[in-house]
């Protein structure tokens, strides 16, 4: 019998990957083919993405399959949230896809908030305050380039870009778009009301389409280039949706971790929940698979351990960094939600000035200061919990840890002790597990949903860790 493979292109901020999925005795197994490196770089000023080094590199991936003799029976892409392009009316990019860690939004909060309130704009779509978020860039955009905006034709977010570069069909994918700020958490839909008050251009956004559409084939170029066609189906395209949809566990008394470059900690909700109460806890409504909620708090995650690993040491391991850390005394702690540690020059130093400033023992080392951060993010994981069991009025007992963090045993233990919860690591390759199993749903390879989540739990090793 033929085997239906699926292929995940899974990009995230320094670096994508290229997996194929596919099911062998009711098991999923996932090979990658194709590795690559990202990275915002400067451009004019701007820390920028390079959209066309990266769809070269999904090309290039895809290519691999032909080679290996693995052609895809269908692909999709996921990556970060709020980032965008906006393309003229002849489909051409109009300036650069900037960054979310640009500082082009520095004070754009305030000029959304004459409009709305932060308040009020909290309730209408449910989403926290970052000041990356999609809507204080387009704001950024109106304020200092207008003329952008004016000459704009449409807005697809990047992994919404890509899906268009290899289908020809622009589209707007829910969990993605949720990120924005700008929808309606309960009709799935622009507000378009909001986006007319703050001055951006309605005919930018384009129709939602939910995780499991088919977009349709690949363009003749792109089948030119890669030697065979494929369906085109949107994941959830926002990594972190698609990561949860990879939770082993989906009762209502577990939360989840996705563990990366940001750590993201929270339940699936029905519906989404815009109270007052949830907006002082910080908590964010994103999109999840089949119109759910992914109800979570933004921590910055591993983040701070990559840049002080590629900082200090780039020729370590993580594991190796893990397991030295464990071995630390230093009992120092930051607060991982301060904006000083978003994008300094050095998470080191500016760790250790955190420390110096708060009166705490200064980490010296390499493994001192990944001490010092995997303490903290234990000790932010726990405080969150406890504003999650306040706002949800529920009582939780276990976290599944998903993502590449679930790998990290000294901070799943660490985890477990600050939060009085079992933790659950795994699957680690969450992100891409979910997106395929988004592409495999669609095309039939279950009965249902509950039949796809067991795949899960028989697919993938996982670790428990007692508090």
């Amino acid at each position: 019998m033929k085997e239906n493979y699926y292929l995940a292109v899974d990009i995230g901020a320094s670096g994508g990957r290229h997996l194929l999925g596919h099911l062998e005795d009711g098991r999923m197994v996932l090979e990658e083919v194709y590795r690559f490196s990202n990275g915002m770089t400067e451009s004019k000023g701007s820390l920028v993405w390079d959209t066309k080094r990266l769809f070269d590199e999904i090309i290039k991936g895809m290519k691999k399959c032909k080679e290996i003799g693995k052609i895809p029976v269908s692909i999709g892409v996921d990556t970060w949230g709020v980032d965008f392009v906006l393309l003229d009316e002849s489909d051409n990019i109009l300036g650069d896809a900037v960054g979310y860690r640009d500082r082009r939004t520095t004070g754009m909060d305030e000029a959304v908030y004459r409009v709305i309130s932060e308040e009020k704009l909290y309730a209408r779509t449910g989403i926290q305050k970052a000041i990356y978020n999609t809507i204080f860039q387009l704001m950024s955009l109106k304020v200092s380039e207008p003329d952008l905006l004016k000459r704009a034709g449409s807005l697809l977010m990047i992994p919404d870009y890509f899906h268009f570069l290899l289908s020809g069909v622009k589209t707007n994918e829910y969990t993605e778009a949720t990120t924005s700020g700008l929808l309606n958490p309960s009709t799935h839909k622009w507000d378009m009301n909001l986006i007319e008050a703050l001055g951006y251009p309605k005919g930018i956004f384009g129709e939602i389409k939910m995780p499991g559409t088919i977009l349709g084939g690949l363009l003749p170029s792109v089948r030119e280039m890669v030697g065979y066609d494929c369906q085109v189906i949107l994941p959830c395209s926002h990594d972190t949706a698609s990561a949860v949809l990879a939770m082993p566990s989906e009762d209502d008394k577990a939360l989840y971790i996705s563990s990366g470059t940001w750590s993201l900690m929270g339940v699936l909700l029905d519906k989404p929940n815009c109270s007052p109460e949830s907006m002082e806890a910080d908590i964010t409504n994103e999109g999840g698979y089949g119109g759910k909620t992914t109800y979570l708090a933004n921590i910055m995650g591993l983040w701070m351990i990559q840049s002080v690993r590629n900082e200090l040491a780039p020729d370590l391991s993580y594991d190796e960094l893990c397991k030295k850390a464990a071995m630390e005394e230093i009992k120092s702690l930051v607060d991982c939600q301060d904006s000083v540690f978003l994008a300094p020059a050095s998470m080191a130093e500016a760790v250790k000035e955190y420390c110096y400033q708060t009166g705490q023992d200064v980490p010296d080392t390499v493994y001192e200061l990944a001490a010092v951060i995997y303490n903290s993010l234990a000790d932010c994981y726990g405080k969150k919990l406890k504003l999650i069991e306040k706002v949800t009025g529920r009582k939780y007992e276990k976290i599944n840890i998903i993502g590449g963090g679930s790998n990290a045993g000294y901070l799943n233990e660490l985890t477990a002790k600050a939060t009085g919860c079992t933790v659950v690591a795994g699957p680690s390759e969450a992100t891409a597990t979910g997106n395929i199993l988004a592409q495999m749903i669609r095309m039939g390879e279950f009965e249902d949903f509950t039949k796809a989540k067991e795949c899960i739990l028989r697919s993938f090793e996982v670790k428990e860790f007692k508090p």
